[in-house]
C-alpha cells in the first residue's frame, strides 16, 4: 500500500504543480498598439526658371535654347560643349 500512496501523492503533486503553472500565466494582455510612423515631409523643388530661357528685344520674345522635337513646346534642350539632350526623354542632337 506504501507504493499505491506514493504514486498516488505523486499524481496529486503534478495535478498541483499543474494547477500552479496555469495560475502563474499572465491572463491575455491588451493587445499592444504599434507606433505610428512619422509621415515623410515633402521636399521643396525649387521652380522652374524658365524666364532664363527666353530674351526680349524691342516688342519680340526671343528663345534662347531649341525646343525637344519628340516632347514639343515647353521642354528644351540642355546645352553641352558637344551636343543638345533633353532632360526628359533623353533625345540626343550632336554638334558638329
Amino acid at each position: 500500500m506504501s507504493k499505491e500512496k506514493t504514486t498516488e501523492s505523486k499524481e496529486l503533486e503534478e495535478i498541483a504543480t499543474e494547477s500552479e503553472k496555469i495560475e502563474e500565466t499572465p491572463e491575455e494582455a491588451e493587445p499592444v498598439a504599434k507606433p505610428h510612423k512619422e509621415r515623410q515631409v515633402k521636399k521643396i523643388k525649387p521652380s522652374t526658371q524658365v524666364w532664363k530661357f527666353y530674351k526680349i528685344e524691342g516688342d519680340q520674345l526671343k528663345k534662347l535654347k531649341k525646343d525637344c522635337p519628340r516632347c514639343g513646346k515647353g521642354v528644351f534642350l540642355s546645352e553641352h560643349h558637344d551636343r543638345d539632350t533633353c532632360g526628359k526623354c533623353g533625345y540626343t542632337q550632336f554638334k558638329q
